[in-house]
């Protein structure tokens, strides 16, 4: 059976170590063009929206949240203070390494569990409605909107790079 530790926590992973390399690319692409990535860093795709580094931050927020709250954990405390491709790389690093230590176990009863984000306000919803209704389609929101921001700066990703590794047979 198939449960939302499954669902959710090694696709964040997954997507967030996909979205590590894309910064990558994108520190290539300007060392290539001679400038510096930390513009690339700062670009959005309209004035009001979040810069790349904005949407970093929420990608990683959205998914450390995430298994926080299936494993009645802390997440890591992060004051959104990153201005360079360096750093970025580093909070999805230490958002992957936090994910490691949720386990399909610390999630058991996670789709029952109350979850109540301070911007609820008191109110709740259960791990299931939080998952499917916010989680995963705010972590999906803020990856393909970097994946277009650094499609729109010039460097060179495609439907793989978004799709990454797969657990191909043969």
């Amino acid at each position: 059976m198939t449960t939302l530790f499954d669902q959710t926590i090694p696709q964040f992973s997954k997507m967030l170590g996909n979205l590590d390399a894309w910064l990558g690319a994108a520190v290539a692409l300007a060392e290539q063009k001679k400038f510096s990535p930390d513009v690339i860093a700062n670009s959005r795709l309209a004035a009001d929206m979040f810069t790349l580094i904005q949407q970093v931050q929420s990608a990683c927020d959205a998914a450390k949240y995430a298994g926080a709250y299936m494993s009645g954990t802390t997440p890591p405390s992060h004051p959104d203070t990153e201005t360079t491709m360096v750093e970025l790389r580093a909070r999805i690093a230490t958002v992957r390494a936090h994910l490691e230590t949720v386990t399909r176990e610390s999630c058991a009863g996670a789709e029952e569990r109350k979850v109540s984000p301070p911007w609820l306000h008191g109110a709740w919803l259960t791990g299931a409605d939080y998952i499917t209704q916010v989680a995963i389609p705010n972590f999906y929101f803020h990856v393909v909107t970097a994946y277009d921001i650094l499609r729109h700066n010039g460097v060179a990703l495609g439907k793989q790079a978004f799709i990454g590794a797969m657990p191909v047979h043969t």
